[in-house]
């Protein structure tokens, strides 16, 4: 059963209630295999659409679709998988419950917010790529933690399951910045190349992967020398990057730009750094998450609003799923989707920040005309 989930805007005394946006098709999967060997749902954040698509990862049909998240361009399932947090266009972090699709807390961000996560110390943290910092709440309950100054423009960022560090990719210095999450400061920076957008980190804390654009390649950071030790070449501008369960391959979202868009998912040997195979994709390829099991990955292809399936050990597409307008983030969880009703009104205070969404004139990934 196929259902949206509308998150209104809450008008203030005086105030008229805008209408709602218009929701992304909520439709199974347009081409579709057999059921997937895992279980679990994942989580799309659609930037243009203002929702977020909820898929089933057992049958590759979209459950629910929440609108009324003001261009969120990334979302982000907890660590236990009983929250789910998104990045607002309207300067804002929403944590949400999968289960009810209720909104538990909302919390203002830094300017124009990009990536969230949930580290392992318990903390959120939401890059600002607007004003070059990093939003720190306590959790639960999104509770102000304080902020971490880098400059530049920070966008994607991801932690050392271990906790021992947190990586931050800036695109417009061209460096992977590295935090402390200890005592929430920088302690380092390593110049890459030209407009990482995203980064994946092994689970020690060692090595860190960033995507970069001139040329397009993926470059492995051994964050103990602060250095790059390695690079693979990509057939496009990379965007979003992850790591297998075992560390030993990383893929790779290669979108490109609008004018030349990008179809690949690139698998890599991260010991060699060699490319180990390829998957052809939509247009445009932003986001990408593995399940758990590391036999199953979500790519979303930004330019045709779909999410493709792929089946990694005999990396092959299985479903394209339709989705909301310009799906970027994606995040899986071993949670199956909750069944809302067909229509659940579920309010959002309102902000007194316009709508703005990231600023796309200046930062590749968000940009459709100045990169991917």
């Amino acid at each position: 059963m196929t259902a949206t989930v509308f998150l209104t805007a809450v008008a203030l005394a005086g105030c008229s209630e805008e209408s709602g946006p218009t929701p992304g098709p909520a439709s199974t999967a347009a081409t579709s295999g057999p059921p997937g060997p895992v279980t679990g749902s994942v989580w799309v954040a659609d930037e243009d659409g203002n929702s977020l698509t909820v898929l089933d990862a057992a049958t590759d049909e979209v459950v629910t679709t929440v609108t009324g998240v003001d261009s969120p361009h990334n979302v982000q399932v907890g660590r236990d998988g009983a929250t789910v947090y998104t990045v607002s266009g309207d300067d804002r972090v929403i944590e949400i419950d999968p289960a009810t699709y209720a909104v538990r807390a909302v919390a203002p961000t830094g300017a124009a917010p990009a990536h969230v996560i949930d580290a392992p110390n318990g903390k959120v943290y939401v890059t600002d790529a607007g004003n070059g910092t990093v939003s720190v709440f306590a959790t639960p309950g999104l509770q102000p933690a304080g902020r971490i100054e880098l400059g530049g423009m920070p966008h994607g960022l991801r932690p050392a399951a271990g906790g021992s560090v947190i990586v931050v990719a800036d695109t417009a210095a061209g460096v992977v910045h590295v935090i402390d999450p200890a005592a929430d400061r920088a302690i380092g920076a390593v110049p890459v190349g030209a407009a990482p957008a995203q980064v994946a980190v092994t689970g020690d804390g060692r090595f860190a992967y960033a995507g970069t654009t001139e040329p397009a390649a993926v470059v492995k950071v051994d964050l103990a020398a602060r250095l790059v030790v390695g690079a693979a070449p990509v057939p496009a501008a990379p965007v979003q990057l992850y790591l297998s369960p075992d560390e030993k391959t990383v893929v790779s979202a290669d979108q490109g730009t609008r004018q030349q868009p990008g179809s690949t998912l690139s698998v890599i040997d991260t010991a060699e750094m060699t490319i180990r195979g390829a998957v052809g994709t939509g247009a445009g390829p932003h986001g990408v998450v593995i399940d758990p099991s590391g036999t199953r990955a979500w790519v979303t292809n930004t330019y045709d609003d779909t999410v493709s399936v792929v089946d990694l050990p005999s990396l092959s597409v299985v479903a394209t799923v339709p989705v909301g307008e310009r799906p970027n983030g994606v995040s899986f969880s071993p949670r199956s989707p909750a069944v809302a009703g067909s229509r659940t009104q579920l309010p959002l205070p309102t902000s007194t920040t316009p709508g703005h969404g990231t600023d796309e004139g200046a930062e590749r990934e968000h940009s459709d005309e100045h990169g991917p």
